[in-house]
């Protein structure tokens, strides 16, 4: 297994596992859903911060990672694994889990947590160069 799909296999974990917390606050602050909140959803106003950021935290795993998806499976089809995109799918990786830790956890060092999910961002946009670079030019 390559480096890229290795890293792709554990943020998938990651992304399977990320809803977790937000349940678990959900229920200890709220406790079960009721029958009537299947339809008419629970008012989150009065959950705990740290409840929200982890909700917040998933969404966002949510939103890039089929960006990461795409890139490491046309990679591997087109046989495109280099020292680069092995170390942008593990900054990738180690990038969301870090993102995900500051998120929930409240941090407050300006920028920090516009800085990790930049860091993915520039990841994928790695792996999409050297799939160019090998393949388009």
């Amino acid at each position: 297994m390559s480096a890229e799909l290795f890293y792709l296999f554990l943020t998938s974990i990651l992304l399977t596992l990320m809803w977790i917390p937000h349940i678990i606050g959900q229920v200890k602050h709220g406790g079960p859903l009721q029958p009537e909140e299947y339809v008419k959803l629970r008012d989150s106003s009065e959950l705990p911060h740290w409840v929200k950021r982890a909700n917040r935290a998933h969404i966002n795993l949510v939103e890039q990672f089929g960006a990461f998806v795409g890139l490491v499976v046309v990679a591997h089809l087109l046989q495109v694994s280099t020292e680069l995109t092995a170390l942008a799918a593990a900054i990738y990786f180690w990038s969301r889990i870090l993102h995900a830790v500051v998120m929930i956890s409240g941090i407050k060092i300006a920028m920090l947590r516009t800085l990790i999910f930049t860091a993915s961002w520039a990841a994928l946009l790695v792996i999409a160069w050297e799939i160019a670079a090998a393949k388009l030019f």
